[in-house]
């Protein structure tokens, strides 16, 4: 047995730090203390320039282009074609022009002298380390989450496509998709509920796909239905005897609203009544806004209502001017609500405003029936009574093209996460590519046919899946539109995914309440947000003059002072009328001051020597006087 001298002699040997942040032991073999030799934390000056060049020499160099691409979206926080992108390149812009010209001719006396004064100091080296550090960690970051998502994201959207030109993709049924092309699990999406005696029945999907509503728009039955998607089985079954207009999922799974015949009512997952929403009535149309936790209502009276469902206060109501509306959706880019009239106009609408944002005229007078937006906010679809779906670009809100539907009124339409744009009408589902949105397509991607079962209801696409779910007058069809969905989660957003636990629920439920935004922040342009304003002294100097100069209009402009009604004096009327008539002119008084002038001219004359004229003639002279000539 070795004694405690022994013990305290053995010692383990301690580590060297020899080279650029790699540690070795006495033996000189290197290894890496939990990995973090490669962070740029406690880096010095040197270090972090010596670690930037080495990753842009050795990581950026052997990139594809699409990784680059990748790369540049998470280095700048943001996608290429986004509002930040354009901010950006305007600031360049402005910095090339001031390299280009000069800055010094936009800057005033006091501020070159200050100017002239920082460049005459000594660079502050502790901040000049911190963005170095803070640049080289920017770096290491956009590298490490280009490299996650292509090691993360192995599973990939597809689309069918023809082996040659005499196939077309079209005229793939769901019966040929389910026997020979499609997997068991994706086969399983592929059926119908015949459900006729509470129909005509519509449909919506939460956030996540993993349930499903349905509610029957029998004015006698109102039956719903929650049911879990992928082991197809009722959550929860309930009839409530009256007209169920429509319905939508709120924050989460676990609770949702229905518009019935007089309010709106919230519900939980067990079907028991949570609320009833008197503020709301008569409501054709609901909509919620996941990021503002806001649910949006309109109905016959055409009065926009946003209710805060995490405070159950209403926020704002808006009349529309425009008679009963039917028809509502939102953009998910920005989160303005767009209304479709009877009278062919598209009206768009945020909290802060008691006036439409834009009013759109799209159908020529034909109503409007239904509303789609993409992913990106670009394009919106419409469907009017005219039997044409016609494609709007949101940016400069004008039309790009159209197509003509045959078999009944668009009643439904969706856009799919990849873009696929799904159309409902009569007792046909007809569905175009991506492309079709943003160039006129010659044939649809694919169709499919429901005989009897017109007009369609409803159309919806189910997120993270290629399915598509349709409401119609004898039930609920499910059917597969392949590449319709979107094959990655984003881990990063609350309450999409499907898998989730109470723990993660509950968890994301709070997050979610704490990054909620405020509505103010609804705008058209969503990139303006949080944004820092470009510093130009000439711009600067324009709008503190045009303050000043709407200053003095406004005081030009008001009212002028009220006159004191003082009791006291004698002439008190007379000297109010006089004052009030002081400055008036009119015909008498004209003619007075002509007399007072001419008056005042004969008393010149005749004061000025020589003004009397003694040799007037006799005849001029009154007839008594005349005998003293």
């Amino acid at each position: 047995m070795s004694t405690s001298n022994e013990n305290s002699r053995r010692r383990k040997p301690r580590s060297k730090t020899k080279g650029k942040g790699k540690a070795t032991t006495n033996d000189g073999i290197e290894f890496d203390p939990n990995g973090t030799h490669q962070i740029s934390r406690g880096q010095s000056l040197k270090e972090a320039k010596e670690r930037r060049n080495e990753i842009k020499s050795e990581k950026l160099a052997t990139m594809t282009p699409a990784e680059r691409q990748t790369f540049q979206s998470y280095l700048h926080g943001g996608t290429d074609d986004g509002a930040a992108n354009h901010h950006r390149k305007k600031r360049r812009f402005e910095l090339q022009q001031d390299d280009k010209h000069g800055i010094d001719q936009k800057l005033t006396a006091e501020q070159k002298r200050v100017l002239e004064k920082r460049k005459r100091r000594n660079p502050d080296k502790k901040l000049q380390w911190k963005m170095e550090r803070m640049e080289t960690k920017r770096l290491e970051a956009a590298v490490a989450a280009t490299d996650a998502e292509v090691i993360l994201h192995t599973e990939m959207e597809g689309f069918v496509e023809a082996d040659n030109d005499m196939e077309h993709t079209s005229r793939l049924t769901q019966l040929t998709l389910k026997r020979q092309h499609l997997d068991e699990q994706t086969a399983r999406n592929i059926f119908d509920l015949s459900l006729t005696q509470y129909a005509p029945y519509g449909m919506r999907y939460d956030r996540s796909g993993r349930r499903s509503i349905i509610f029957g728009q029998n004015r006698s039955a109102g039956h719903v239905a929650i049911m879990d998607q992928h082991t197809f089985g009722l959550k929860t079954e309930f009839h409530l005897e009256e007209r169920i207009k429509d319905g939508t999922f709120l924050h989460n799974n676990t609770m949702f609203a229905l518009a019935q015949k007089k309010n709106v009512y919230i519900y939980d997952d067990d079907g028991t009544e949570i609320h009833r929403m008197t503020d709301h009535t008569d409501v054709n149309r609901l909509e919620f806004l996941p990021y503002h936790w806001l649910l949006a209502t309109v109905g016959q009276a055409g009065w926009l209502k946003y209710h805060d469902t995490s405070t159950g206060d209403l926020i704002s109501m808006h009349r529309s001017k425009l008679g009963p509306c039917s028809v509502m959706t939102q953009n998910p880019s920005n989160a303005i609500v767009h209304l479709g009239h009877t009278n062919g106009t598209v009206t768009l609408w945020s909290p802060a405003s008691n006036e439409p944002l834009v009013k759109m005229l799209c159908h020529g007078g034909a109503p409007i029936r239904s509303l789609a937006i993409d992913r990106s906010g670009t394009y919106m679809v419409t469907g009017g009574a005219d039997s044409y779906v016609r494609i709007w670009d949101l940016r400069m809100y004008r039309q790009t093209h159209s197509y003509s539907v045959v078999g009944g009124v668009p009643c439904g339409l969706d856009i799919s996460q990849r873009g696929v744009l799904g159309i409902g009408h009569g007792s046909h589902a007809t569905f175009w590519g991506p492309n079709a949105i943003k160039v006129k397509a010659k044939e649809p991607y694919m169709r499919h046919e429901m005989p009897g079962c017109g007009p369609v209801e409803t159309l919806r696409f189910r997120p993270f899946e290629d399915v598509c779910g349709i409401g119609h007058q004898k039930g609920v069809s499910s059917i597969v539109i392949p590449g319709s969905g979107e094959a990655n989660l984003d881990t990063t957003e609350y309450n999409i995914n499907p898998y989730q636990d109470t723990r993660q629920r509950r968890e994301g439920e709070v997050r979610a309440l704490l990054d909620k935004l405020s509505p103010d922040m609804i705008a058209l342009d969503p990139g303006t947000v949080g944004t820092v304003e470009s510093s130009d002294p000439y711009l600067r100097r324009e709008r503190i003059q045009d303050l000043e100069e709407e200053a003095n209009r406004r005081k030009e402009n008001e009212p002028k002072k009220k006159e004191k009604n003082k009791m006291r004096g004698r002439s008190k009327i007379q000297k109010k009328i006089g004052r009030k008539q002081k400055n008036v002119i009119d015909e008498q008084i004209l003619k007075l001051r002509e007399a007072r002038e001419q008056e005042r001219k004969e008393e010149k004359r005749a004061k000025s020597p020589g003004g009397k004229n003694m040799n007037k003639p006799k005849d001029d002279a009154p007839a008594a006087l005349k005998r003293f000539f």
